[in-house]
């Protein structure tokens, strides 16, 4: 389904009161073809060594046991054109217009999925401290290097399901079906990105036949100054520590990777 013209942002633009309004309504922006082709060229490449030589499952097991493991020998901001994209002032800029204040990064994931990737089922990702708090705004950036078509798993989401106070699993028993109101967002150019209040239910519909061309994705979350946000990733220290020694913040955003708005890792998240 294309999105409406009026949920659309050029990559040159600031966002309008009304694209302000609907994220706020909705929770959801599409920005079609939002990154520079010579990045999304960059970023392949980097998203097939994260895949091929098991750096990205090397990073799931740190997680995963991280008391036996530690740090990753290397981290995805560690990947030239990943780090870029991350400070990319286009969405930084577009990111400071939603929080209407400073920011914080709080994670990045990689990928390329396979064809017969499974599909994900409906979740939101909002990193809340208690389960009704929801005072500060979190919101994920969702890159889809190749696009979005028939060929690979499409995007659903579920409007406004962000202003509904739930636990991330709480629509997990319904798989990938479609819900009543969902947008599904399959067709977006090469280098689109779709910005997420990180609350928002959507789910990765499956290609139906298993069959067509890999689906890389990025996707990179931020989170808005003024609460303690707890982090993800049990070597959340190393990976800002690491970032501000890269400069990636190109001395422009003094908070993105500041320590001091993050809680202590809790393993039983």
């Amino acid at each position: 389904m294309t999105p409406s013209v009026s949920s659309l942002l050029q990559k040159d633009s600031r966002l309008t009161l009304d694209q302000l309004d609907r994220f706020a309504r909705l929770g959801y922006l599409v920005l079609p073809g939002f990154l520079p082709e010579d990045l999304v060229e960059r970023l392949k490449p980097e998203a097939d060594d994260w895949v091929d030589k098991g750096l990205r499952s090397r990073s799931i097991a740190s997680c995963i046991d991280p008391g036996g493991l530690g740090a990753p020998p290397v981290m995805e901001l560690e990947l030239p054109a990943h780090g870029e994209l991350i400070a990319h002032p286009p969405l930084l800029g577009l990111i400071s217009q939603l929080m209407d204040g400073d920011f914080a990064f709080h994670h990045l994931h990689s990928d390329r999925q396979a064809p017969d990737v499974p599909g994900k089922a409906w979740h939101h990702d909002y990193e809340q401290t208690t389960p009704d708090d929801r005072s500060h705004l979190m919101v994920h950036a969702l890159h889809y290097l190749d696009g979005l078509d028939p060929g690979v798993s499409s995007l659903a989401v579920l409007p406004g399901s962000h202003h509904q106070v739930q636990g991330k699993r709480d629509l997990l028993h319904r798989g990938t079906e479609p819900l009543p109101g969902e947008i599904v967002l399959d067709d977006l150019p090469a280098g689109s990105t779709v910005v997420l209040h990180s609350a928002l239910f959507h789910a990765r519909r499956p290609q139906p036949l298993g069959q067509g061309r890999p689906r890389y994705f990025v996707d990179a979350s931020y989170c808005a100054t003024g609460t303690l946000w707890p982090p993800v990733k049990p070597y959340w220290r190393h990976m800002l520590r690491r970032a501000r020694e890269l400069s990636l913040d190109r001395g422009r955003w003094p908070e993105l990777f500041a320590e001091h708005h993050f809680t202590e890792y809790d393993p039983a998240r």
